[in-house]
């Protein structure tokens, strides 16, 4: 993987993402990344696989970024997930904060707005 700088890590982890591209995705984390929510912890490629593989299912999950601020080693971001839920598209907005190293994600500490649950459907539909 090429360098690239806080922000285009970011960028190319969403559109991974998006595009269901779970060799890709996996590719842009170390190999003992972490992902941590409000409620929930996994870490390495492992682990890493099934919560996306997971993800992945009848939700059809989305990401948008709103904004991303770089640091040194590090990117915040303000996101939102936009999934369908009981056949309406609900939007979670999200805290995203992402450790880098080596040009790859080492940590992602991940925090839906009010509760790292998935929303049910009526609340924040669109």
């Amino acid at each position: 993987m090429a360098a690239l700088d806080p922000i285009g890590i970011l960028e190319a982890h969403v559109a991974a993402f998006n595009d269901r591209d779970i060799d890709g995705l996996l590719r842009g984390f170390t190999a003992d990344a972490e992902w941590v929510t409000g409620r929930y912890r996994c870490s390495g490629i492992g682990e890493l696989t099934e919560l996306f593989i997971g993800a992945f299912g009848a939700i059809a999950p989305r990401l948008e970024i709103v904004r991303a601020v770089p640091g040194d080693g590090l990117v915040a971001a303000e996101l939102v997930e936009r999934m369908a839920i009981d056949g309406q598209v609900v939007a979670a907005p999200i805290a995203g904060f992402y450790t880098l190293r080596g040009g790859r994600i080492a940590i992602a500490k991940i925090y839906r707005e009010g509760s790292a649950d998935i929303p049910t459907a009526g609340a924040g539909a669109e």
